[in-house]
């Protein structure tokens, strides 16, 4: 397991085959950062399917309003929604899409991040000033290659649990 240099921007995201960490960026996404913290103290991301995975470009999850595989999961309706709190502003950086780095999803519109991200497969560089990059995955990659491909997957995996490492 990789070393936690800050408990408190530390994502510890269990998935099917294991723990995967990641590094949050709060000096460059301090928003996207205290939502992600707020929804996974919540408990908002436990069971909430990827809904999104396309080989060789990223998996997408975090709605937690209707991707939740344990309350009223409807598949179709997984990706179209957010959390109950306000959408975020674009915090865009000059920090690339690189394999394993986490993006804020949106709408067609800059600033309707809210709830839902996507961990890059592949360096994806044309995404560079159009996402929000706000964390790194810097252990347990392997599990995020490992997730069920499909748009949506016919079977979706899930993030089993999500929690702040501090409160781990």
């Amino acid at each position: 397991m990789a070393e936690i240099k800050d408990p408190e921007n530390t994502i510890l995201m269990e998935l099917k085959g294991g723990t995967v960490t990641i590094e949050l960026l709060p000096d460059v996404a301090p928003k996207h950062v205290e939502r992600m913290k707020e929804l996974a103290r919540a408990g908002a991301y436990d069971n909430v399917a990827f809904h999104r995975v396309i080989e060789g470009f990223m998996a997408q999850t975090g709605d937690v309003a209707h991707g939740n595989m344990e309350q009223d999961f409807n598949l179709s309706r997984a990706g179209t929604g957010g959390s109950d709190l306000p959408d975020l502003p674009a915090e865009f950086s000059k920090l690339p899409h690189d394999r394993g780095t986490l993006g804020a999803a949106r709408s067609m519109n800059p600033n309707s991040a809210n709830s839902q991200f996507f961990i890059n497969f592949k360096d994806n560089h044309f995404l560079n000033g159009q996402y929000t990059v706000y964390g790194r995955v810097v252990d347990g990659m392997a599990h995020v290659d490992a997730i069920t491909r499909g748009e949506p997957p016919a079977e979706p995996d899930r993030m089993v649990s999500v929690k702040v490492a501090s409160d781990a």
